[in-house]
């Protein structure tokens, strides 16, 4: 186990507000701070950052909550001690060497060095003999040296061993490279190791603190696959990071362009529109849309015009649309792309393509008419069912009588028809809604679908008390501490699991030198910990938590405890020597 001191000096030193306002906007509300949760869609803030003692967070919409410790986990999908060196990495300190041992292998830091490393070698590479081939594909596609220096552009030699033997040599071990997915272990010989990257152009991916998180790499002639991207690693994760956004954040005030590629991404920024981000080799993330959503307000989607970039347009829409991004689409007339339509009619042309970005219906409306031919009466209903359904969907009532013109113009129908067409779908989308909640709801009074503590729906009384003792320990720490000095309650007296051991591991770390919330990192999953917010959230909530509250809440608990014995017991003899044990085992 940490120290208890050391956590909380690195959690002095990361302040949650700064920690977490790093990856999503903060808005003051009253003494606490609120956001859209990075960790679900949402328009409507229901994400708190309580700023006093400890600091913590809580969703509301979805029940993530915790420390600075536990977010980063959550964030950058970390186990419980490389968060704290994440943590100590940023804020340029070190944990006890003697901690070692639980880093889980490869760290972070030690990635991050070596991709340096690598970056350096890939653009030496190209500029050397050996990058010929690189240098003239680059050219071909029309970079000059600046854009190529600007984006640290390199070449992977066509060689199993070239990468590998500059990083040994450079001091990195074997795991160190397989973990960071620079180099792969031979199936024939594990103890072999040869380079991921060969023959091809390399795109170092640079996050937006600078660091070399990861590398794409383009293959040179018709080899496969044509792109391959970095795995994900210690220090990378594609669903969580943009191409070229490290650039991009600073020319956001105006909405971002939101590409497949690298080269198109590359070819845009070479053009002026410095406003430019890619995916990794994968479709758009909730994640990624959330990070947009950080910078901008609006983006247009420049995807490829065949049917599968079309398919991820109608995925980056809807899940843009979901975290409150105003987004467009762009369709790109006589080219496959920005990059080919910028080198056949130029920067100027693209921009006035730009400008002509189309709103989410008007490109549904398009589509529509591409896929029936409205000509034929069963081809219009089915593009009007559609056409409804989208409608539907729209948030605003205004939105929808809008719309609603718009497609009885299109397909020459009656507006009134079209407008109790969606009502329609409108009212089966709501009663089903209604339906399903009413379930949930059931379910969750019950503790039926409470999967984290089962044991609720045993007894929901001493888990509610439970939950008020726990909620006020974790929220004002003295009574932890009065706890452990008037022994008020003992373990014995939680009747739930999960409960029953976060009382008995927040004393013991109280007991063996100080108890910090991001202790139950090490000992919980991240649903447990979120469930432990939750309790001190709720208790956050309220006005009256003053130490009468506590010890009747306490007195209560244990008064709950007997009865449950008494159920289980029966009366008599066998409940006089089930209580009997109790006291001893206490």
């Amino acid at each position: 186990m940490i120290p208890a001191g050391v956590i909380e000096d690195l959690k002095f030193r990361n302040n949650i507000e700064d920690v977490i306002g790093s990856y999503v906007a903060l808005k003051r509300a009253g003494s606490n701070l609120k956001a859209c949760c990075p960790f679900h869609s949402e328009k409507t803030p229901s994400f708190t950052v309580y700023t006093g003692e400890g600091g913590h967070f809580y969703c509301f919409g979805c029940g993530a909550g915790g420390d600075v410790v536990s977010f980063i986990m959550r964030m950058e999908n970390l186990d419980y001690v490389p968060a704290l060196r994440f943590l100590a990495d940023r804020c340029g300190v070190s944990l006890p060497e003697d901690d070692d041992r639980d880093s889980g292998g490869v760290t972070r830091a030690r990635v991050l060095q070596m991709n340096l490393a690598a970056a350096k070698f890939f653009r030496n590479q190209l500029s050397g003999p050996a990058g010929e081939g690189g240098r003239a594909y680059l050219a071909a596609r029309g970079l000059s040296g600046s854009v190529v220096k600007r984006f640290g552009l390199g070449f992977a030699p066509d060689s199993f061993r070239a990468l590998r033997d500059h990083l040994q040599s450079a001091g990195f071990t074997d795991e160190e490279m397989t973990e960071g997915y620079l180099c792969q272990r031979s199936r024939r010989d594990e103890k072999n190791i040869y380079d991921c990257f060969r023959g091809r152009v390399m795109f170092p991916i640079i996050d937006v603190a600078g660091n070399v998180i990861a590398f794409g790499g383009r293959v040179l002639g018709d080899g496969q696959p044509k792109y391959l991207n970095s795995a994900d690693t210690p220090a990378f994760k594609k669903s969580k990071n943009l191409f070229a956004l490290n650039y991009a954040k600073n020319h956001a005030s105006d909405g971002l362009i939101l590409c497949e590629g690298y080269m198109d991404v590359i070819a845009l920024h070479a053009a002026g529109f410095q406003n430019a981000v890619a995916t990794l080799g994968t479709a758009i993330t909730p994640e990624q849309s959330r990070i947009m959503k950080k910078y901008t307000d609006k983006v247009i989607i420049s995807y490829d015009s065949d049917e599968a970039g079309q398919r991820a347009a109608d995925k980056a829409l809807r899940l843009l649309d979901a975290v409150g991004v105003d987004a467009r689409i762009l369709s790109i007339p006589g080219a496959k792309d920005p990059d080919e339509y910028i080198r056949r009619y130029g920067a100027e042309s693209f921009s006035k393509v730009l400008s002509g970005s189309k709103a989410p219906f008007d490109y549904k409306i398009e589509k529509t008419l591409q896929r029936f031919d409205i000509a034929k009466p069963e081809e219009k209903v089915r593009a009007a069912r559609s056409l409804c359904e989208a409608i539907s969907a729209l948030p605003s009532r205004v939105e929808r009588d809008i719309y609603a013109e718009r497609t009885a113009q299109t397909l020459d129908l009656d507006v009134k028809s079209i407008k109790m067409e969606v009502e329609g779908i409108i009212r089966k989308k709501t009663s089903a809604y209604k339906k399903e909640r009413r379930t949930q709801l059931i379910r969750q009074t019950s503790g039926i679908s409470d999967r984290i503590n089962p044991d609720k729906v045993r007894e929901p009384a001493s888990e509610t008390l439970e939950n008020i003792v726990l909620g006020m320990m974790l929220a004002f720490p003295e009574y932890i501490d009065k706890v452990c000095k008037e022994q008020i309650l003992s373990e014995k007296d939680f009747f739930t699991d999960l409960n029953k051991r976060l009382f008995r591991h927040i004393l013991a770390c109280h007991l063996a030198g100080g108890f910090n919330f991001a202790m139950l990192s090490e000992a919980f999953s991240q649903d447990e910990v979120s469930k432990a917010a939750s309790y001190a959230a709720a208790r956050r909530k309220l006005t009256d938590n003053g130490v009468t509250v506590f010890m009747d809440a306490a007195e209560k608990l244990r008064q709950e405890a007997v009865r449950i014995l008494e159920k289980e017991a029966g009366t008599g003899d066998d409940l006089a020597a089930l209580i009997a044990r109790r006291r001893n085992e206490q």
